[in-house]
């Protein structure tokens, strides 16, 4: 059995991960944004961003004050588990106080603060089946400098591909310099309303530059990245050639009505870490 204290420590421990460690493709897109900018103010601002993901890991402290939203993802497999839910919120208190984590969780209304990442609903836990034995966790510390700047359209069926990229494009331009770019943007094809941003999220777990399988959807990622970079918004707002390191999409199937679009807009610091568990 998976014990309640091993998913505790596990949680703590990859959050501390995504909290200081930006993730390989990122930091390498982040590289590669700055060798092929030509603006000495877009350069600039890549080379304090980079600067700043080396002194986070030097030092062993959070890349960024905002620490996110505690939004994690699981893919539960064919494995006893001992209190997940309790398990990951018991995780998420220890990574509060052991990393530590801004506390950011708030009451909507009156705007108290739990004071330790955990309320009402939060940590947001996402459950996936899955056949292989073993429990997958990953954390995805969401922050709301980039995530006030998500947009869902419910588009008519009409209006395809070509109201997609309409929409992504009046997406990234609303967006301009707020969410800390260059970004990484995920996008959701189908399902329903609430389910496409969903998948919009998810597909930020995806490494920026791994391509969707499907060549549709791979071509358009390609499309829609064109798109966000043309707009000139470049690093910080300022202008530049890279306002987007990647676009990731993620489809599901929806009603013959309608066609959904979620657009979720993540800042440079794209972090996520995964860990795995199995019953032994």
């Amino acid at each position: 059995m998976i014990t309640q204290e091993q998913i505790a420590n596990a949680v703590c421990e990859i959050y501390k991960e995504a909290a200081i460690i930006l993730p390989t493709d990122v930091k390498n897109a982040l590289k590669n944004a700055y060798d092929v900018e030509e603006s000495d103010i877009a350069k600039l601002n890549i080379k304090s961003i980079l600067d700043n993901i080396d002194i986070a890991e030097e030092k062993g402290i959070p890349m960024c004050q905002d620490t996110g939203l505690p939004i994690i993802f699981v893919k539960l497999g064919k494995v006893e588990v001992e209190n997940l839910q309790e398990g990951i919120i018991e995780g998420v208190k220890k990574a509060t106080q052991t990393v530590p984590l801004r506390t950011n969780v708030v009451d909507p209304l009156t705007r108290k603060n739990t004071g330790n990442n955990i309320g009402k609903s939060i940590p947001q836990i996402n459950v996936e089946l899955s056949d292989k034995p073993e429990l997958e966790l990953t954390v995805f510390p969401k922050g709301f400098g980039s995530e006030n700047n998500n947009k869902l359209a419910m588009l008519l069926p009409g209006e395809g591909i070509d109201g997609i990229k309409k929409f992504f494009k009046e997406a990234i331009i609303s967006a301009g310099g707020k969410p800390c770019p260059p970004t990484v943007i995920g996008v959701g094809i189908g399902g329903s309303s609430d389910m496409v941003m969903k998948l919009a999220k998810k597909a930020l777990l995806r490494p920026v530059g791994d391509k969707n399988e499907d060549k549709r959807l791979a071509n358009l990622e390609d499309e829609l990245l064109t798109i966000a970079n043309d707009t000139g918004i470049g690093p910080m707002g300022l202008g530049g050639k890279t306002t987007t390191l990647g676009v990731n999409i993620e489809l599901a199937d929806t009603h013959t009505a309608g066609l959904p679009v979620g657009v979720c807009v993540q800042c440079w610091a794209a972090r996520h870490a995964s860990i795995t568990l199995k019953d032994e």
